[in-house]
């Protein structure tokens, strides 16, 4: 087998049983892998309207024909699964070292089912599995669990994929953590996995991968490799990380701050990527065969001994990865905190505890403006700890009472719409879907309104980044005319990205999708065109689609907050610019071949070779 091993392995932790099954070689070719083959996997085999946290829903680790190979930056796995966030799909995605190692053990696929009775870790060393007991590491932060596995299994090269307590406690945008800071991060899929009762999947594999063609797979992994080699966007990632970001989205006024009531902070300087790297920065780290080294391991600065008492001592740390763009703007811009070590400070609290900083921030932000408005009282909080904007103690001691279900921390641990509902002011949930946003605002970026709205996990923007051609002076940021064309390719082209296994920063580091078509080709021995890929994309997307729509979702819940249909910022760059979805929608819909209410039509479906599953 090329590319692929053709073998998934299936684990009931109801009994601790586990079965290697061959994966029907239609699947592989006309998914991929990745996203797509466990998208497949996941709507034949489960009812879309089980509740998340049920038994019945699987729990999907599914790897892509180029990972854990030397193709640049093949390192990313998926976890799919029912999300606990939102009741929809979710295909998150996370890179480090996990991944390969999943592959090296001979396995492309691996599906979770039921619950284990007890807390439990699944152990893997190439053919030996078995589901061990894991009371002794319940409770345990991620960085203590792993380096607690690896020293009592004596296995130093061993990967592990872990939840926090976050996860344990059916946070519901807890994250699945691997190599400590790497993180299959949305929609809550590490409470799906804290509901089974597993705390960590331990990894070690000796078989490697092998390809086809190997003189044709070297070919085209140097020539994407010398594409990368001086591109900007590979050398802005290695330098100043994904932080660099921050600069251009403030200076379009597409930067959400406080709960997206400005699209501008003054402080944005505080926590771009220049002051992470010239203040704070230790070293760059990369994850398995990456070319780019775009994270950050950094240090708290001297001054920053007020942030290190926690009410659990366990959670005291100096030095950690991140933060990447999106959680220096989680936690620091919409909730108005400019403090670096603050925002650093919380940013390793959700990587040790388990959460998506995303959400997390952005549910800050939400609860800071129901305080502001009185639905949130004094009464409610800490004492000397109000809820309120611009606090950076608030960020850092909340974070840990969430993961913990600690006070209000219980009601955050819900995420922004339920807050936002059982507070009475459900407008102040900035999110699709049940799915915070994340850190671009759509009346900076008009685009980004379709994007999110659309999203079948709820607001992504990793589906479909339109500030690539927003901020570069190919479309106008402001119009809504081109943007929904321009999304449905690109989620199109996301789509088969995800499939491969190669991290989607490789597009914005000059190697694009059209570059490691010949890579996936020569791995698998398949063919492969850029136009099978466009489908394979659109076949995957649809097969999303059909799976929310069976869960219940509707045309209703393709939609954005009224705040950013109806209120436009007052100022700075994006002043009095409002998202127009209601012209956007449709068009959508038809480019899609859809109907007005956003259902896949037959002949589309038959086009893609779903017309089955309908």
């Amino acid at each position: 087998m090329y590319g692929w091993t053709g073998k998934l392995l299936r684990v009931d932790l109801a009994t601790g049983k586990s079965r290697v099954e061959d994966i029907p070689e239609d699947w592989r070719r006309d998914y991929i892998g990745g996203r797509g083959l466990a998208d497949r996997y996941l709507y034949e085999e489960m009812d879309p309207k089980v509740d998340p946290f049920a038994p019945e829903n699987k729990l999907i680790f599914a790897t892509g024909p180029l990972t854990g190979t030397c193709a640049p930056c093949g390192a990313r796995y998926m976890v799919v699964t029912k999300g606990a966030l939102t009741g929809a799909i979710t295909t998150s995605n996370s890179g480090g070292h996990w991944g390969p190692e999943l592959k090296f053990a001979g396995y492309d696929l691996l599906i979770l089912e039921n619950a284990a009775p007890r807390p439990s870790y699944l152990f893997i060393y190439d053919d030996y599995v078995e589901l061990r007991d894991a009371g002794h590491l319940w409770g345990k932060g991620v960085f203590e669990t792993e380096d607690t596995l690896r020293e009592e299994l004596g296995i130093p090269a061993l990967r592990v994929a872990t939840i926090g307590p976050a996860g344990e406690n059916r946070v519901r945008f807890a994250c699945i953590m691997n190599d400590k800071h790497r993180a299959a991060g949305r929609s809550g899929v590490g409470a799906v996995m804290g509901a089974k009762n597993l705390k960590a999947v331990a990894v070690r594999g000796t078989r490697g991968v092998q390809v086809a063609d190997p003189e044709a797979f070297m070919r085209a992994v140097w020539a994407m490799r010398a594409a990368m080699q001086d591109h900007p966007g590979r050398k802005s990632f290695a330098e100043l990380g994904t932080a660099a970001t921050i600069d251009m989205t403030n200076a379009f006024g597409g930067l959400p701050t406080r709960n997206f009531q400005q699209g501008q902070f003054e402080h944005a300087e505080n926590l771009n990527g220049n002051a992470i790297r010239d203040t704070r920065l230790v070293t760059n780290k990369a994850c398995f065969a990456c070319t780019i080294a775009c994270g950050r391991v950094c240090r708290l600065g001297d001054g920053a001994g007020k942030y290190l008492v926690n009410t659990h001592p366990r959670n005291w740390k100096i030095a950690g990865e991140g933060p990447e763009y999106e959680g220096a703007w989680a936690l620091g811009a919409d909730t108005g905190v400019g403090d670096l070590d603050a925002v650093l400070k919380a940013n390793w609290l959700c990587n040790d505890l388990g959460m998506d900083p995303i959400s997390m921030g952005a549910t800050l932000a939400a609860a800071m403006e129901l305080y502001q408005k009185g639905a949130i009282t004094d009464d409610m909080l800490e004492q000397g700890i109000p809820l309120a904007f611009d606090n950076p103690e608030a960020i850092i001691r909340y974070t840990e009472a969430t993961a913990y279900r600690e006070g209000i921390g219980d009601e955050l641990a819900e995420g922004a719409k339920r807050l936002g509902e059982r507070f009475g002011h459900p407008e102040v949930f900035m999110g699709s879907k049940g799915q915070e946003f994340p850190a671009y605002d759509p009346r900076g970026f008009q685009g980004m309104g379709v994007a999110y709205a659309t999203c079948n996990r709820g607001a992504c923007h990793l589906r479909a980044w339109t500030p690539a051609v927003e901020s570069t002076g190919q479309m106008d940021p402001h119009t809504p005319k081109g943007k929904s064309e321009w999304v449905v390719n690109e989620q199109h082209r996301t789509t088969a990205h995800d499939a491969t296994g190669l991290c989607l920063f490789v597009g914005a580091a000059g190697g694009p999708l059209e570059t490691f078509v010949p890579i996936t080709a020569a791995a698998t021995g398949v063919p492969y065109t850029l136009e099978d890929f466009l489908k394979i994309g659109e076949r995957t997307w649809n097969l999303e689609r059909l799976f929310n729509l069976r869960a219940g979702f509707t045309r209703a819940d393709d939609s954005l907050p009224k705040r950013l249909l109806e209120e436009p910022h007052k100022t700075g760059p994006s002043a009095g610019v409002v998202v127009h979805l209601d012209e956007m929608l449709p068009v959508y819909y038809r480019c899609r071949g859809w109907d007005q209410e956003g259902r896949p039509t037959p002949e589309k479906l038959a086009e893609l070779g779903l017309a089955s599953l309908a």
